[in-house]
């Protein structure tokens, strides 16, 4: 293990001083044979990185955390965590590393952060190691996720490490290096409350109002404050989630930020065919992450961080109870509230109009949706061209076109504005069958599908001639989907 010298690197270590109770000092295991598979440029001149520094010899060893600045002191985080609702007091970072803080262009930090660089003491039974497909599925999607405007962690790069890893099969091994406002997580708070060591849980509940809460440190009760900003912000990002049919898979409570940030791209999808029910999730077996189930699951969510900041919200237990149940009371308000104005944006309408009057519209449309198993993606982007008056695309897509036409012609009475529809109707998404057909390459060294797949997400609302394959379902051959995280 090296330092890097002579570069203008800085990665600072905030979380890794003010928090050793929750942080162990580790390394990234050694690579063998680093190769670049991708580099995002973009999010490397946002971080003033050199890109040309980051494909040299040094620069990759950066990225893998093999060589590091002097300062820099990257620790494995504690956490804990309902899985599939069950209770883990001690998970943590198992094949991560938090690398340290690093100042974007906004002026804000950003952590970087790896995952599959090797086995640390929360690794449990794993190997510590991820592989090729996984850590390309982790960067296709949430740059997708990116441009679609939607909160999101961000990659930076994907490493091949020249080690072979053992899953069904020997794959090659890889790093992924990932950006993100920060990796507290309502896991985070689980474990500082179970430690019941109540100044812990402070401090990182100011650390918290600090770096993504700032004006809400003036409030009266600033850890109620903490609590309904992070309502706000998972109620609007679960619902910028649905309004585009993005299925998690695995929204455990180690899966969800305090920043209100998409953390995690394992088994997760963008739906097809319309199925409130669908799982993508090789390991969702009761759908309890299900497509529907998400708004659910993210208030059961918040549940446990409210618990668990119960001791910072009140001296009376019973008051600090009444508190927190009237914060999350507020999340399905803001939820709807959010979902309700994305539908009305989708289907074109003035946000001014009644919902008495758009309500029974859009919940006429879900159900013919659903009844019909349209396409998501392409349908709404189809609609935009309903409201010029060709309606046909979109007709063609439902099962009852009578009960479409009905529909069409009470919306279109509504004046509709189609341009404004396509700026929020994506013409391209991650679809499943691309997804795997560039990961397939690009493990077999063959990374031209990848890069041509993320050519056409990196701008998905502007329609491009020759990229019409990356806008059609998959082919019927294709089957059902399931996807798997990779450990």
């Amino acid at each position: 293990m090296s330092d890097i010298a002579h570069s203008t690197v800085t990665l600072d270590g905030h979380f890794a001083r003010e928090f050793k109770e929750m942080a162990i000092p580790w390394r990234a295991e050694e690579a063998p044979d680093p190769d670049l598979l991708v580099l995002n440029e973009p999010l490397a001149a946002e971080l003033s990185l050199d890109p040309a520094f980051l494909r040299s010899p040094e620069g990759l060893l950066l990225l893998i955390g093999n060589a590091l600045p002097a300062e820099a002191s990257p620790v494995a985080q504690a956490y804990a965590g309902h899985q599939f609702g069950w209770y883990a007091s001690r998970l943590g970072d198992g094949r991560a590393l938090l690398l340290g803080e690093i100042r974007h262009a906004d002026g804000q930090l950003r952590d970087l952060h790896l995952k599959g660089s090797g086995r640390t003491p929360f690794a449990r039974n794993g190997d510590g190691q991820a592989v090729v497909g996984p850590m390309l599925r982790e960067f296709i999607v949430s740059e997708s996720m990116h441009a679609l405007n939607i909160p999101t962690t961000r990659s930076l790069a994907v490493v091949a490490t020249g080690r072979s890893v053992q899953r069904e099969t020997l794959l090659p091994g890889a790093i992924l290096t990932r950006v993100a406002s920060s990796h507290l997580r309502v896991g985070s708070f689980q474990y500082a409350g179970s430690t019941g060591d109540t100044g812990l849980l402070r401090r990182l509940a100011d650390y918290a109002l600090d770096r993504h809460y700032p004006t809400a440190v003036e409030a009266e009760n600033r850890y109620l404050a903490l609590l309904q900003g992070v309502i706000s912000a998972q109620a609007a990002l679960v619902a910028q989630w649905m309004l585009v049919g993005f299925v998690h898979g695995v929204m455990n409570t180690d899966n969800m930020t305090i920043s209100g940030e998409t953390l995690d791209y394992g088994p997760c999808a963008f739906m097809e065919g319309f199925d409130p029910a669908v799982v993508y999730s090789s390991i969702d077996e009761t759908g309890r992450y299900a497509y529907r189930n998400q708004p659910l699951v993210a208030e059961w969510n918040l549940a446990r961080l409210a618990e668990s900041l119960l001791p910072l919200l009140h001296d009376d237990q019973e008051q600090a109870v009444d508190l927190a149940v009237e914060a999350l009371g507020e999340f399905r308000r803001q939820y709807s509230g959010t979902w309700s104005a994305g539908m009305k944006a989708k289907l074109g309408l003035h946000e001014g109009l009644d919902d008495e009057v758009t309500s029974p519209l859009v919940d006429e449309l879900v159900a013919l949706l659903q009844e019909s198993r349209a396409d998501y993606t392409s349908f709404f982007r189809h609609l935009g061209k309903a409201a010029r008056g060709q309606a046909e695309t979109a007709r063609s897509q439902v099962s009852d076109p009578a009960a479409f036409d009905d529909w069409v012609a009470r919306w279109r009475a509504l004046a509709p504005d189609a341009d404004s529809m396509d700026g929020v109707n994506p013409v391209y998404i991650p679809r499943n069958h691309l997804v795997e057909e560039a990961l397939t390459a690009a493990t077999a060294g063959n990374t031209g599908p990848l890069k041509q797949l993320m050519d056409a997400v990196a701008s998905p609302f502007d329609e491009r001639p020759g990229l019409e394959r990356y806008a059609a379902p998959a082919p019927d051959s294709f089957g059902p989907y399931r996807t798997f995280c990779g450990t």
